[in-house]
């Protein structure tokens, strides 16, 4: 027969609170990556839904939506940003940002044309002539990518001469580098199989997509799991071991 040590107040009240924090934790960890999966499914539905006249969203886009949107302007094709080695293809190349500016505004819209793949060598890829009259363009009206690790400082303000590079994107110093104000998200193309770019724009988690908050829910449900079998193990009385008698 199992026999138990009767356990301190003390341990029984930071067993239960030790426990109970790590399931809420486990539990929020669950209800994010839950929140993650329903952007990826909106993100997706934006892909193909109709497009809505950029002015409707320009300067206040709908919290956790990704609008595809409508818009007419003209290049700043001398004006063009290039973040090195994207995430999303490992053989090297620049994610190509050009500014667009529409008729009587002076905000400008960022738009990424897409990925161009790199030339073997240190040199940026030669980017193709952009049209210099008017431009209807579709797309999602995205975040910007995150900024990330800025070390260094300003890397625009240290380039002279366009194209500029930088391994990240910051729309305030982009702005601050054009001397115009921009707006808020930025325009990602329609994938175009006649470009040269590739406009594959997977949903950014920065890091942190579902799975991996899944991951760590079922890790804080372990600790609780494990504090109580510690518990248990620490206030089980010991059976006294039997001696023979000659």
């Amino acid at each position: 027969m199992t026999r138990w040590r009767r356990p301190a107040w003390w341990s029984v009240l930071l067993t239960v609170a030790a426990a109970a924090l790590f399931v809420r934790l486990g539990l929020w960890q669950l209800d994010r990556a839950a929140y993650k999966e329903s952007l990826v499914q909106r993100y997706a539905a934006s892909a193909t839904a109709s497009p809505v006249p950029f002015e409707q969203v320009a300067a206040n886009p709908p919290a956790d939506a990704f609008p595809r949107v409508a818009v007419r302007g003209r290049w700043l094709g001398d004006r063009a940003y290039l973040l090195d080695n994207p995430r999303h293809d490992a053989r090297g190349g620049v994610e190509v940002y050009v500014p667009l500016a529409l008729s009587g505004q002076r905000r400008l819209l960022l738009v990424d044309l897409g990925f161009l793949a790199g030339t073997g060598n240190e040199q940026a890829p030669q980017l193709p002539a952009l049209p210099s009259g008017e431009v209807d363009l579709h797309g999602l009206y995205l975040p910007p990518p995150g900024v990330g690790l800025e070390l260094g400082g300003d890397a625009l303000a240290a380039q002279a001469h366009w194209p500029k590079t930088s391994i990240f994107l910051d729309l305030g110093q982009v702005a601050k580098d054009l001397d115009r104000p921009l707006y808020p998200r930025v325009l990602a193309l329609d994938a175009d199989p006649a470009a040269i770019y590739q406009r594959e724009h997977p949903f950014d988690f920065s890091s942190m997509p579902p799975a991996r908050h899944r991951a760590y829910a079922f890790q804080w449900f372990s600790f609780a799991v494990a504090v109580l079998a510690i518990f248990l193990v620490l206030h089980r009385k010991r059976r006294p071991r039997r001696t023979d008698k000659r």
